[in-house]
Formats: C-alpha cells, structure tokens, sequence
C-alpha cells in the first residue's frame, strides 16, 4: 500500500493501531473525542487504549475475541481500539439488542471477553454465565476507560496485518446473522482508499458521529476516518434533529456521514434554516439512493456537499464514492475507491459481465474484502468466487464507470440505515404458537427510507391482535426490526411451486 493512495496529507498504515498511534504520536494535544461535557487529546486516547490492552490481553484476548458492547461515549471508542490493541479481533454489537439476538451472536462469536454497560448488567449477566464466557467488564460510573495511565511511547506486541480484526455480523439468508471476518490489512486499505477519494485535512477537521458506533458505516466514516486525519470526533448519545443541528453549530461540525433518512429529516426540519451550518464542508452518505431533491435542497440550505458512496460489511465496508475534488452524479453511488474492481454480472451465472447502463448482479474485489464468513464455509464459498465478492445487489455502471444501485439485496429491508432482515423477523413471528405463516417485506418511508410491514395467517380459531403481536416481537427484537404494519389475511399468497409471492403482497 502507498502513500500516494491515501491522498497527499499523511501515509497509509499497516494497521489501524498503528494508525492511532502516529496521531497520537504527532498531535499528543489535539483534541481527540468529545462526549456531552467530557474530552480527551489524543495522548491520553492512545494511553487509554494501550492500558486496556494490556488488561484485554492478561485476560487472553490475543488471538481470540471480544465482544464490546457499549453505547455511543468516549469508552466504546478507546474498547474498539484496545481490543484490537491487544491482537484481538472485536466483536461490535448493539447494546439494545434483545438477550435472544445477543444469544445468537455470542454463541457463534465465542468472545473470551464481554465489555458492556454496567447498568446492562441485568441482561448480559445470565448470558454471561450460560455461555460460559470467561469475563465480563461492566463500564459505567464506577468504572471508566478514560482513565490514562502509562507513556504515550507504551510498549505494545507487533501486530500482523494479516491477523483478524473485526468480526462484525451481518444479516443472513437463513435469517441467523453471519460474522465477517475482516484483517488489519483489509480495514486499513479501506481507510486508504476512502481517503484517496475524500481527503481529509490533517489536524484540523471536526467530524460528527451521529449514528451508533457499532455499525460499519459509523466506525469507518466516524472512529476511523477521525484517527486517520488527527481530528477531532464529537459523538452523539442518539440522533435526533434538534441535536444534530446544535451540535454542527456549537463544535464547527466540518464533515459528518449520514444517511438518506437522516438528510430527509434535517432538510424538513423547522429549525434548520435558521441553524448555523457555516462550518460544514462536505457530508457523506451511505445505506440508501439519496434523491435528487434531499440533494438539492440540503446543499441549497447549506452550501454543502454530499458525496454518496456504496458499501458493505463483506468489504471493509466502502467500495465506491463520489470523489470529492471531481465529478458527482446525483443518484450515483460514485467511482470504485483504488484498487478496487466492479463489475456487472448475469444474475443467472455471475459470469458474464454485461454492458454499460446493463443491470445485474455487483461483484467486487479489492484489499479491503473480507476473508470470509466464520465458521459458514458454503455461505463463503457462494459470496468469494474466483478472487470476486459477489454482493447480491443489483446495479449498472454507466460509460464513465459511475455505479447506480438498481435495487438492494433481493428481500433486505433498509430501515433509517439499518438493514432488516425479512427472515429474522418471520421467525419470531412463527414463534407465536397463534401464528400459521407469516411473511415480511418492505414499502417505502418518506422519513425512515423503507419501513417493515408483515402479512399474517392465523391459526384456525386464532384471535390475536397486532398489538398482542408487537409485544410478543418486542421481545425478540430491537426496534428498529418491529414491523410499522401487521395485516392479517386468511392465507399467504403462492407461487406454483409452493413458496410465499413476495412479489404479490408487495403489489
């Protein structure tokens, strides 16, 4: 990896502990994070790093995984990097996930170590103990990360960047979430290849984190994107409106990612034509099509760019932007970063690339892929095919290589940014024992992008209703998955081989 591949303004890294450590090394006082009232420079960011690691790692968490869950704050930041600090791989769950989700992905993920809230202890506490986790540290008044110990020059083991660096799961086929397996090398190319596109200023950018940190998205154009160019990242507890637009106003936002939901609210909202937004000079926005008039209207408001981009979990997560400094297509998830390939493919075999404006299935390949899925060999095999990701979303490249995104992966509902996953939420409805079929798909939502409605059959002489339902899903699923509707029919719709017609409810 050059230097010229990630812009003119720093060199590219081997790692992105090594990339935390130069910041620190070369703005030890820079401001580093900031939450609520708390702040920390980044000498006391990488000391407080390299003082859990050395902890993680008394506990064995070289070489094995930690599963951090951790809402938005200053720890979850200095856990994500100290995990892999200490040459483990970092797992990055919801903390609102329901104790069945979490029991899912800890029982596939197998973490030496669990970090979480202390005041989730109610929740973690008997998954904890039934999964015979080794150790359990709960974060909260009583115990900080932020709490800096040790020289800026702390002594930490090499890492090799072909070692495991994130598991971060993502929905699944079966309906089960799938861990990616991610290296050093894979997410530190990809900061590389975002920079090389959208080139940061070092030292003297100002970056809102806005979405929930766990997620790819946040990690690589909030966490990372902020160590990379020595800035300062200000995090939100939570999204709303109002906070968002005081927060650009009162810490001179410079760059903030987000998504099309989010640009769709802000531009609606009362107060943002009154807000002062002067200090942004680029937004970034991912998950969905913005459209044309969200677009329009936000940089009328704002005299500010958005560059679009597209990613995925399975490939670090960015593959393609609009370049900053060059030619941004409205609609268009812009140009592959460097090193990167996309092509179009037949939807049939994936093997015949299609022409321009022709769509069909997006394949990928790049530094930045992922090594595959863990312990899921046939679902790996099906995705890694001859050096290629294929990504089961459908798009074109126009004559000048800009990428359009035709429609996301065949069923996969994209909730305010958040994928949802039809089956996972088909299976919790079948576990009502009132429940004869049930199937789930997506309509559109001015203000979320899409929102779930499920379609029910019941059993003979059921007498449920949705809200008895809801409270039965509540206790399945986080939020963001309930459905917004849930209608009841006498049957489901069939194909003629038997299958529910998807197609059919959704007309």
């Amino acid at each position: 990896m050059s230097a010229v591949l990630n812009g003119p303004h720093r060199p590219a890294h081997k790692t992105l502990v090594a990339m935390l450590h130069a910041a620190a090394r070369e703005r030890p006082d820079g401001e580093a994070l900031v939450h609520d009232t708390e702040r920390l420079t980044y000498r006391d960011y990488w000391r407080s790093v390299a003082a859990f690691a050395d902890e993680l790692r008394a506990l064995g968490a070289e070489s094995s995984r930690v599963a951090v869950l951790l809402p938005n704050g200053i720890d979850l930041c200095i856990a994500s990097f100290a995990v892999q600090a200490a040459g483990g791989q970092l797992v990055p769950l919801n903390p609102l996930y329901t104790p069945h989700e979490l029991r899912i992905i800890l029982q596939d993920a197998e973490p030496v170590a669990v970090v979480y809230a202390a005041d989730a202890q109610a929740t973690i506490a008997p998954l904890h103990t039934g999964l015979s986790i080794a150790n359990g540290i709960a974060i909260g008044t009583t115990r900080r990360l932020s709490a800096p110990a040790g020289s800026l020059d702390a002594a930490l083991p090499e890492l090799d960047p072909d070692t495991l660096a994130m598991l971060q799961y993502t929905g699944g086929t079966s309906g089960r979430p799938k861990g990616v397996d991610l290296t050093h090398r894979a997410l530190a190319a990809n900061v590389a290849q975002r920079e090389a596109l959208l080139p940061t200023n070092s030292g003297a950018e100002r970056i809102l984190a806005i979405t929930p940190l766990y997620h790819a998205y946040a990690t690589a154009m909030g966490l990372y994107l902020a160590a990379n160019c020595s800035g300062t990242l200000v995090i939100l507890p939570r999204y709303t409106p109002e906070l968002a637009l005081a927060a650009i106003s009162e810490h001179r936002i410079t760059l903030f990612a987000g998504s099309p939901a989010i640009f769709n609210g802000l531009v609606a909202h009362e107060a943002t034509p009154r807000a002062n937004l002067s200090s942004l000079r680029l937004c970034y926005s991912g998950a969905a099509a913005l459209s044309a008039e969200t677009l329009r209207r936000w940089e009328h408001l704002t005299d500010c760019a958005i560059c679009e981009g597209y990613g995925m979990t399975e490939a670090g997560p960015v593959i393609t932007f609009n370049p900053q400094n060059g030619t941004r297509k409205p609609g268009s998830a812009g140009i592959p970063v460097p090193l990167t390939g996309v092509q179009i493919v037949d939807i049939e075999t994936g093997t015949k690339v299609l022409a321009n404006n022709e769509p069909g299935e997006i394949r990928v390949r790049g530094p930045q892929i992922m090594n595959g899925y863990r312990k899921r060999p046939e679902e790996t095999a099906a995705a890694l095919r001859d050096g290629w990701l294929y990504t089961g979303d459908i798009g074109a490249l126009d004559g000048d290589g800009y990428l359009f995104i035709r429609d996301r992966k065949k069923e996969m509902i994209i909730v305010a940014g958040f994928n949802v996953y039809p089956r996972e939420v088909e299976e919790a409805l079948l576990a009502h024992p009132g429940v004869l079929e049930a199937a789930v798909v997506g309509r559109p939502d001015d203000k979320r992008g899409e929102a779930v409605v499920a379609v029910v059959a019941l059993r003979a002489g059921g007498n449920i209703t949705a809200d008895v339902l809801q409270t039965h899903l509540s206790d399945r699923l986080t939020r963001y998955k309930l459905p917004a509707e849930i209608h009841f029919v006498s049957s489901l719709p069939k194909t003629a081989v038997g299958k529910i017609d998807k197609i059919a409810l959704k007309q």
